[in-house]
């Protein structure tokens, strides 16, 4: 963003656009978007579901452990 834009920004209001007007931005900003491909994305949830196999097994361990803790110290006020 130049400096000009960006003074403009901070000193003038946004002026007010209409409904169409503003679906009309909508439209051109989203043909600006590079959208994953059908391989990137089957990539990403491959990855994504494997990952949260790692972290449920992480946390099950982790808990399993402390709760092994917990009722040992337990086990000894009794």
């Amino acid at each position: 963003m130049t400096t000009e834009v960006a003074e403009r920004d901070e000193t003038e209001p946004r002026k007010r656009v209409g409904p169409v007007t503003f679906f009309k931005e909508v439209r051109a900003e989203g043909r600006k978007v590079t959208w994953a491909s059908r391989q990137e994305t089957i990539v990403s949830t491959i990855f994504v579901l494997i990952m949260v196999v790692l972290a449920a097994g992480f946390f099950f361990v982790v808990d399993t452990i402390i709760h092994g803790a917990i009722s040992l110290i337990l086990s000894f006020a009794s």
